[in-house]
């Protein structure tokens, strides 16, 4: 079988507001080694301020897509709702079970949604705006912005026969030839979200802010005149009413993204929570951004693609942000702006166990 998919069990309650925990407590002394489990369970006071939506009563209809019989497959294993995780990989079970079991915990909270339908519509149409459909290899991708979605949207491409190769050179189109859950009826949303198998990829909060701000206010002129001399213009004294927006400093963003309603961010800067509402969509499989080569070809065989297809390579040319580049402008940060930040992003770090920074003064000297 696949994965199991990772659903929420009851988890206990009463525990002190994260955001509150955070600002009174000195962030340096918050050690990564002792956070985790403080984490988990301090987010309940913060996981009960999350609203409900109503609940839409359609019953789904008995819609079939196209099955896979006679494709290419790769491998020889069983067919399609039999693959496992190869006993070899004991790392990849471990991970998997630590993600099931950090899951369970936090959605578990009273309030938290257990389907799409439970969300608001605003929260729900960013999700289904989110999730790619393959109907010929029945899964279901979260797209996350600066988790390796480009190289995603890629495979999804060539399995649907758009594409000959992942290594065509041709600038990324992020909406055509794709199929999206929102492109969908209702029920046929309800179809998919119960029979394939579904999927997303993660990676460090931060270390994910940090790409999005190297890549859009250092390299992309749209975002630098968009947000870049907004931000400028809020939060640097006399920067004059027209900023070019190219020279925003990574504090600035922060504090940009402190005063930002996190529902209502940019996608490259949204917490995964709101973009995959992983509480509400059950996933299969949680990927990382850590283990990308790894994780990846394993979804591949989990859904059975064709042999020839394979998930890209990275190019020779790519810096992407690295743990040591994060430190440094971590450590470079005012510390009150970190303890601001971490909040919008408290569920992301503790749904997928990601440690919160250590930035002691220790740590920031080494």
């Amino acid at each position: 079988m696949f994965p199991r998919p990772l659903t929420p069990l009851a988890a206990p309650n009463g525990a002190e507001p994260l955001g509150r925990a955070l600002r009174r407590a000195p962030l340096g002394l918050l050690l990564p080694s002792m956070l985790m489990f403080a984490v988990i369970v301090a987010s309940s006071g913060l996981l009960l301020m999350i609203e409900r939506g109503i609940l839409a009563e359609m019953k789904p209809l008995p819609l079939h897509p196209p099955s896979r019989e006679g494709a290419p497959w790769r491998g020889t294993g069983p067919g399609p709702g039999r693959l496992t995780v190869d006993a070899a990989d004991s790392d990849l079970q471990v991970r998997q079970d630590v993600q099931n079991r950090t899951l369970r915990a936090v959605c578990g909270q009273r309030g938290m949604p257990r389907d799409p339908w439970d969300l608001p519509v605003g929260q729900r149409r960013t999700l289904l705006r989110h999730i790619l459909v393959s109907d010929r290899y029945r899964f279901l991708y979260c797209y996350v912005p600066k988790v390796a979605c480009s190289n995603w949207k890629r495979v999804l491409k060539v399995l649907a026969g758009v594409l000959d190769s992942v290594d065509v050179r041709l600038k990324m189109d992020h909406r055509s030839d794709l199929v999206f859950l929102a492109d969908l009826r209702p029920e046929e949303i309800r179809y998919r979200l119960q029979h394939y198998f579904k999927f997303l990829f993660v990676r460090d909060p931060l270390e994910r802010l940090l790409s999005a701000y190297r890549n859009k206010f250092g390299e992309i002129r749209e975002y630098q005149q968009r947000y870049g001399a907004e931000i400028v213009r809020r939060y640097r004294a006399g920067a004059g009413p027209s900023p070019a927006g190219d020279d925003v400093t990574f504090p600035e963003f922060l504090q940009y993204l402190v005063d930002e309603d996190p529902e209502h961010m940019n996608e490259h800067w949204m917490p995964v929570y709101h973009l995959c509402q992983p509480c509400a969509v059950h996933y299969d499989f949680v990927g990382s951004y850590e283990r990308l080569e790894a994780d990846a070809n394993q979804v591949l065989e989990w859904v059975r693609a064709p042999p020839h297809v394979r998930f890209p390579t990275r190019q020779a040319w790519y810096r992407p942000a690295s743990p040591e580049s994060l430190h440094y402008h971590l450590c470079s940060a005012p510390r009150a702006l970190l303890q601001d930040v971490l909040p919008k992003y408290i569920l992301d770090f503790s749904l997928f166990a990601y440690p919160l920074p250590n930035v002691t003064k220790e740590a920031c000297h080494q």
